[in-house]
C-alpha cells in the first residue's frame, strides 16, 4: 500500500499501515559548492569532498559527497514525514559513493507498527539512491506518532 500524504500533513498512528511507504523526496543534483558548504558547516574538510585531484589520485573518480550528508537528506524526508520532534531512532549503513552531479532519491517504508508505555511508534527502512538506482544509504528508522483522540 502507497501512502501519498502531502508533506505538510503529519499522520497518525491510526492512518499508518505497514507496508505504507513514506512521500518520496528528490534533492537537486550534489554540486562543488554544496560539498564545500557542508564542509565548512561540518567541520569535515577532507580534500576528498573538495579537491577533484586528491579524488582522481585516490581513485574515487573526483570529488565525493560527505557520507553525513546523504544521510542528512534521508533525515530530511523523516522529518518532513513525522515532523522534527517525533524521530526517537534513525541510522544508516554507508553503500556507496555520491558524485557531484548525482540526484538522491529518498525513499522508505513502514515495517512495523506497535504500542509501548501508551506511546505509539512506527518503525521503517529507507534508503538513499542516485538516478540510476545505485544505492547509497540504506537504514532504519523509528518515531512516535500522535493519535487522533
Amino acid at each position: 500500500m502507497t501512502t501519498n500524504r502531502p508533506l505538510s500533513t503529519r499522520p497518525y498512528f491510526e492512518d499508518i499501515q505497514v507496508g505504507d511507504e513514506l512521500p518520496i523526496l528528490v534533492k537537486e543534483p550534489v554540486t562543488q559548492v554544496q560539498l564545500v558548504r557542508y564542509a565548512g558547516a561540518s567541520g569535515d574538510f577532507n580534500p576528498l569532498h573538495t579537491d577533484p585531484k586528491v579524488g582522481e589520485e585516490i581513485g574515487t573518480g573526483g570529488i565525493i559527497a560527505h557520507g553525513m550528508l546523504i544521510m542528512g537528506f534521508v533525515g530530511q524526508l523523516l522529518s518532513n514525514y513525522v515532523g522534527p520532534d517525533a524521530l526517537r531512532k534513525f541510522g544508516v549503513r554507508f553503500k556507496g559513493m555520491t558524485h557531484i552531479g548525482d540526484s538522491i532519491t529518498c525513499k522508505g517504508s513502514i515495517t512495523e507498527k506497535y504500542e509501548l508505555d501508551g506511546e505509539a511508534f512506527i518503525s521503517g527502512k529507507v534508503q538513499a539512491v542516485d538516478q540510476h538506482g545505485d544505492l547509497k544509504v540504506a537504514g532504519t528508522f523509528t518515531a512516535v506518532l500522535p493519535r487522533r483522540s
